[in-house]
């Protein structure tokens, strides 16, 4: 039920995380004055539209969020510590009980929170139990809070979705224990996203609860079935009895290694039933869930966008910096990011990113890019010899040497999609963000989806390449954005100079 009118100013929290971010966009797109709270709002500079505020803000430092929560009509509560360490529903009681104190305090009219769909008489999962309590704090506060309970949120990117895809794509045999059994009802997240963005324009201003999930009920075991017969992968799933949530946990983490963090957390939840009980949304909510299989094929159809969009590690709970062996494992994909700064302006240094490649050369060991896309061709594959349209501007769809432009946000963003021979799928994207000091940020992260083991040996045994071309790469990137800067300030100065006012 979108909206082309504010129904005044909107405070999304945990922009930065996977449903927020999606949300912020798609509130922003409807013509809603929205504002985006995150402890380092400077990460999301560029990000989304111009009737986008940014505010500072920290659910630990209540003073941070009067601040942020000050004129607000509505308030989305997104916020969750899945992937925090110590105590978990310490933590995320204390940072409710703050924002509700806060938001109270402000003269918020309404809280949307997204929590999770579960038993609540079970006390089998700490991340359960702490996303109910954190409803129960926000519905206490005084200020009419609209909980959203969800089951499992399908969509490219997100943390459950993340689960099933590294799974199937990596083991072609896979031991099942009996908690994949356990029953839950998958919704899509583009319903997800209608679910909130509708409860803006909900009359009453009493504090409610409603449970959401898709069209059917099914299992863990049938999502991965599911989803292995629409991408085409088949896979053998042998019934195991002695596979324990606890020792499940761990073997998640050897297989897909970004769930050491939320993997015990994640798989405690997963084996209490996530089931609708309640016809109340369905009856309220002009919202008609797509069935599993739907929700699946969407999510493929956008994963080659999750660069585009947000996704779950964006969150800064859960995001790690990649500097162990090799990257990151992020689901079944591979993240190798670093970052350098500059006295560059953002524009200045985006400038210099913007005419990598081509005659201008990779700015450092250009000979091991050519050899690469010698080896390349030999393989069958474009090489490096397909050069740029213009030395000096990228357009979306431009060829890129042995890359693509998929993406252009200037001065903020380039991301490149390879089209070499990889045994997988590989994306080069480079951010730049602006510095306290006037210069910037930039982030260079190459990501890799691998095929199978042969997609694996293929990165793995390129590691030590990697940092000598990555590093270097980066370093003469900021070096150069910093001689150009000086040099047209020289420019500046000199005409500056010879001015009938400077004579």
């Amino acid at each position: 039920m979108p909206s082309t009118e504010s129904s005044g100013l909107i405070l999304v929290t945990g922009a930065s995380g996977y449903v927020g971010g999606r949300l912020v966009t798609r509130l922003a797109a409807d013509g809603h004055a929205v504002r985006c709270m995150a402890r380092r709002p400077e990460q999301l500079a560029g990000r989304f539209g111009p009737n986008v505020a940014l505010a500072r803000g920290d659910v630990n430092d209540p003073a941070s969020l009067r601040e942020a929560l000050a004129g607000v009509d509505t308030a989305y509560y997104l916020i969750h510590a899945l992937g925090a360490t110590g105590d978990l529903e310490a933590q995320e009681r204390a940072g409710a009980r703050n924002f509700a104190e806060a938001a109270e305090a402000c003269g918020v009219r309404r809280i949307i929170y997204l929590g999770g769909l579960g038993d609540t008489g079970s006390s089998k999962s700490a991340h359960m139990r702490s996303r109910h309590a954190v409803g129960e704090i926000l519905r206490a506060s005084g200020v009419p809070t609209l909980e959203f309970r969800a089951s499992v949120i399908i969509g490219a990117g997100s943390l459950s979705f993340e689960l099933i895809r590294s799974l199937v794509r990596r083991l072609p045999v896979m031991l099942v224990p009996r908690w994949v059994r356990v029953k839950a009802q998958p919704i899509a997240i583009a319903d997800v996203l209608e679910y909130l963005e509708q409860a803006l324009a909900l009359p009453g201003d009493a504090s409610v609860i409603y449970e959401i999930g898709g069209a059917e009920q099914v299992s863990y075991l049938d999502l991965m079935k599911r989803y292995g017969d629409i991408a085409g992968l088949h896979r053998v799933y042998i019934n195991v009895p002695f596979l324990t949530p606890g020792l499940s946990s761990l073997w998640l983490t050897l297989v897909t290694p970004i769930f050491a963090q939320v993997g015990r957390k994640l798989i405690d939840s997963i084996s209490i039933a996530s089931i609708v009980t309640s016809s109340e949304a369905s009856r309220l909510f002009r919202v008609r869930p797509m069935g599993v299989d739907d929700a699946i094929r969407q999510a493929l159809a956008e994963e080659d966008q999750d660069f585009v969009q947000t996704h779950w590690s964006d969150a800064v709970s859960t995001s790690l910096e990649p500097k162990s062996f090799g990257g990151v494992a992020v689901g079944s994909r591979i993240v190798d990011s670093r970052v350098a700064s500059t006295s560059a302006p953002p524009p200045e240094a985006f400038a210099v990113i913007e005419r990598i490649g081509g005659v201008n050369g990779w700015y450092y060991a250009t000979w091991l890019w050519k050899l690469r896309g010698v080896l390349d061709r030999l393989m069958g594959g474009v090489g490096m010899n397909r050069g740029r349209r213009n030395p000096a501007s990228l357009r979306v769809g431009d060829v890129l040497d042995c890359w693509r432009v998929e993406s252009i946000e200037r001065p903020n963003r380039l991301l490149l999609r390879a089209e070499m021979k990889v045994f997988g799928r590989a994306w080069l994207q480079f951010e730049v963000t602006p510095a306290e000091d006037g210069g910037s940020h930039i982030r260079q992260t190459a990501l890799y989806d691998p095929h199978g083991l042969a997609g694996l040996c293929y990165w793995y045994s390129l590691y030590l390449l990697h940092e000598f071309v990555f590093n270097g790469m980066l370093r003469n990137i900021a070096r150069a954005a910093e001689t150009d800067t000086h040099r047209r300030a020289g420019i500046r100065a000199a005409k500056s100079k010879y001015t009938p006012s400077g004579r």
